[in-house]
């Protein structure tokens, strides 16, 4: 159950098994059913959330009701609502599984003390807010500046096992775009056209 964790936190850090096996006594692990919902909007997020098998969804629903996609996590990936973790403030997220899941939990005060306990640990959180920091940068731009085309072939590098695991309505909520407009994307570059 632990393995995929091991694996992303050595990809950046040091960590000795020992050192991991502290570090496992903090999380808990759970099977997440598809549709299941790990955070909803209004609660507070309780948890940071690694995913080790399945895949989960952020989300927000606006007030006409329309939902826009913020993040789509896979396996290997970290999710949370960041903000409402460490001010203990209702989310304006919602965290669902879009696939029977399982995942790693770990609450803030045990995130607290696995820092305190592996302080190397500090380090591998500091590289993970900073990568997702500059994703977000650049998303916001992208979605300013980018057509429709270009987003969805960055999309395409970026998830490219969520193609065929992810509802073609809910990428198109991702990119900022509309349905139909993904499907004339994807069938121009399927036949070799462009889409632009």
């Amino acid at each position: 159950m632990f393995e995929l964790l091991y694996k992303k936190i050595t990809e950046k850090i040091s960590l000795s098994e020992e050192e991991f096996e502290v570090c496992k006594t903090l999380f808990t692990s759970r099977k997440v059913r598809k549709r299941q919902f790990m955070l909803q909007e209004g609660d507070v997020s309780r948890y940071q959330i690694f995913v080790n098998k399945g895949l989960l969804r952020s989300y927000t629903i606006d007030e006409k009701g329309t939902e826009h996609i913020l993040q789509f996590a896979l396996e290997g990936w970290w999710t949370a609502d960041l903000y409402s973790f460490f001010t203990e403030e209702p989310s304006l997220f919602n965290i669902e599984a879009l696939e029977d899941s399982e995942v790693l939990l770990i609450t803030r005060p045990s995130w607290e003390t696995l820092l305190e306990k592996l302080p190397v640990l500090e380090r591998y959180f500091r590289i993970l807010i900073q990568n997702s920091l500059i994703a977000t940068q650049r998303r916001l731009m992208e979605s300013l500046s980018e057509t429709a085309e270009k987003k969805y072939l960055k999309f395409m590098k970026m998830y490219p096992e969520s193609i065929q695991r992810v509802p073609q309505h809910m990428i198109a909520s991702y990119l900022g775009i509309t349905r139909e407009t993904l499907s004339r994307l994807r069938r121009d570059i399927a036949t070799g056209g462009s889409g632009a």
